[in-house]
């Protein structure tokens, strides 16, 4: 059996996305990870299927490269919408996930905008396993006495995310940190780890290490919990561009609404067909 593919990413974060609005796709955890192998596969951080929706124009199924299924993907949601909109004529999109409904407008060339809700702020929604204040939670890598990293943020996004404020973000530390702090038994669900470096009140670099998908160019809900982490501690304001490996993302928490936006750019990189 063959399955046609759309390959797109955002800002970098790539993906093969599968249209199963009528035909059911359920590939197995050995399938996926073998089409993600960048080698000898077809590559992706994530892989994505659109189906059908009761509530919406289409729910988006996601897996990691490692074949996991996660909540939501905020660069993903963004490739999604346009996909939607373009085969609709329309300027939103409604996308349901596992983490909950989201809504995507277009936002110029190429560029879409996804609404992604107010970010959950409590430990049991992120969650964690024992409660702590989510502004700077009890955790650090490192000596006792000289931790290399400590008291980050916590946010979910729909998927739990853990916020470092630090400038050191080489691959090496990145990956070595990250790892460490995905399986931490203080994350039940695991933990996307950012590493968030503040450039000034309106500025970010981030580098995400994200659960079952390594070091990413690009992480839409990890940006968006770096902004809520960050201005909750008074470092930036409550909008601001993050800059990520594979471009920028602007990321607006409305004051009004409490609900996070982020703007991002859109692209397809080919098409093909998977045989599975």
């Amino acid at each position: 059996m063959t399955r046609p593919f759309v390959k797109m990413n955002g800002a970098g974060n790539d993906f093969v996305v599968v249209n199963a609005l009528e035909q059911p796709f359920a590939p197995t955890e050995d399938q996926i990870r073998a089409l993600g192998d960048r080698e000898t596969g077809e590559g992706f951080d994530q892989l994505i299927a659109i189906e059908p929706a009761e509530d919406a124009d289409a729910f988006m199924r996601v897996w990691n490269a490692d074949g996991s299924m996660v909540e939501t993907c905020g660069n993903a949601l963004r490739c999604v919408g346009w996909l939607l909109m373009q085969a609709s004529g329309a300027d939103r999109a409604v996308i349901d996930t596992a983490g909950g409904p989201t809504v995507a407008t277009r936002a110029g060339d190429h560029k879409v905008t996804v609404d992604m809700g107010r970010p959950r702020l409590d430990w049991t929604q992120v969650p964690l396993a024992e409660e702590m204040d989510t502004r700077g939670i009890e955790l650090q890598v490192g000596p006792i006495d000289d931790p290399v990293l400590h008291t980050p943020g916590a946010v979910s996004m729909g998927n739990p995310h853990v916020v470092f404020f630090t400038d050191r973000q080489d691959d090496a530390f990145v990956t070595g940190s990250g790892s460490l702090v995905e399986h931490h038994p203080l994350f039940p669900q695991g933990v996307n780890v950012g590493f968030a470096n503040v450039l000034d009140r309106d500025h970010v670099r981030l580098r995400v290490w994200e659960r079952g998908a390594g070091l990413t160019r690009a992480c839409g809900t990890g940006a968006c919990a770096a902004l809520v982490a960050t201005a909750r501690r008074g470092l930036t304001e409550r909008k601001a561009t993050v800059v990520v490996d594979g471009g920028e993302l602007v990321i607006d928490w409305d004051a009004e609404t409490d609900h996070v936006l982020m703007t991002g750019p859109v692209e397809i990189e080919r098409t093909g067909v998977l045989a599975i």
